[in-house]
């Protein structure tokens, strides 16, 4: 893709202006504002200013090429760069395709046992050990808000919050319908079962003004329910939301009141902000006729074949024949597949802006 310079120089421009304008700001939340947009910025105008001087190098080689003591060292180093141009300008239109504004945000993970009753609710239970194996492997912070356990175990439903950077774009493609095809434990005669699990991931962005309204919320306490022991409230402590004009229900169920509120009203705050990006993910998906990242969460995505070992995804028709690694949290190979496919309709877009 040849990117115009125009677009290129708009974006140094904005950069210098951004920085000029730091330099005099005085006023706290303009200086805020001011260092998050030239945070954002800056990855784009460096390679920006990579690919400039690049081309320039090109222009300045090929001069030299015209003297024929020069010519041979010349059209080596002109061929090096050649070659080295297009991933340039490829890691520059990624920076100026449209992005998921949420993409470097923390998230809040829901795993609920679909189809397939006790079976179903063990394979919520692997695919929440899933995730958290996977978040623990690159350092992210897995804080559970909410548990119903299953009869046999595993998760009729799990709630939490995955805190880290770029939690929201490494998982935001995990929302969906997740099939299991394995023989459950209690079959006697060795038949193969198809259970489901639906995941939701949530983005978490703290700076989002959500307006609740008192009128419209309903707040009710009550004694959580957990597999005995220390893990039943004396109290009645946990809390359930309820957001009347969404029917949207929230809980959390800490040993604190207090906490399990606030925690109920975030997590609230969270799902109402969600709808708002599902609308916009819907307009974008039927105008790209693209289902990664399209945010439906009725779509079978994925399905984890026991017989087999292999997992496909669905979506981009991708099979891998490693199932146990994957259930232990190496789902990077689908995780990157995924962002590819969603990396190349983005450019697609881009290269149709500039045509």
């Amino acid at each position: 893709m040849r990117l115009p310079q125009a677009r290129l120089d708009q974006v140094l421009d904005r950069f210098h202006q951004v920085e000029a304008r730091m330099g005099a700001a005085s006023d706290g939340a303009e200086i805020v504002r001011l260092s998050k947009e030239h945070a954002e910025l800056k990855p784009v105008a460096d390679a920006v200013q990579t690919l400039a001087r690049a081309r320039a190098e090109v222009e300045d080689l090929q001069a030299m090429a015209s003297d024929p003591e020069m010519a041979a060292m010349a059209a080596d180093e002109l061929e090096t760069l050649n070659a080295r141009l297009p991933e340039l300008e490829r890691e520059v239109a990624l920076l100026l395709a449209p992005r998921d504004a949420d993409e470097n945000a923390s998230a809040v993970l829901e795993v609920r046992a679909g189809t397939g009753g006790d079976e179903a609710a063990l394979f919520a239970g692997d695919l929440f050990r899933m995730y958290s194996r996977y978040a623990q492997g690159r350092g992210w912070r897995v804080e559970i808000d909410s548990t119903t356990e299953g009869e046999a175990g595993g998760y009729k439903e799990i709630i939490a919050t995955v805190t880290g950077e770029g939690v929201f774009g490494r998982l935001k493609f995990e929302s969906g319908v997740h099939r299991v095809q394995r023989v459950p434990a209690t079959e006697a005669q060795g038949r193969i079962h198809t259970s489901a699990a639906t995941v939701a991931v949530l983005p978490e962005v703290e700076d989002v003004e959500i307006e609740i309204h008192d009128k419209d919320i309903r707040i009710d306490t009550f004694r959580a329910s957990g597999s005995g022991g220390q893990h039943v409230n004396k109290t009645d402590s946990a809390v359930r939301i309820t957001h009347l004009p969404t029917g949207i229900v929230v809980t959390s169920s800490e040993k604190s009141q207090h906490v399990n509120r606030d925690k109920a009203m975030r997590n609230l705050r969270v799902r109402l902000y969600d709808m708002q990006r599902q609308a916009k993910d819907n307009a974008r998906s039927d105008a790209r006729k693209s289902q990664v990242g399209s945010g439906d969460r009725s779509e079978r995505i994925r399905t984890y074949n026991f017989p087999q070992g292999r997992v496909t995804d669905h979506r981009i028709g991708l099979t891998l024949h490693s199932l146990p690694q994957i259930l232990e949290g190496d789902i990077d190979p689908l995780l990157n597949a995924l962002i590819a496919e969603d990396q190349a309709a983005r450019l697609a877009d881009l290269e149709a802006e500039f045509s």
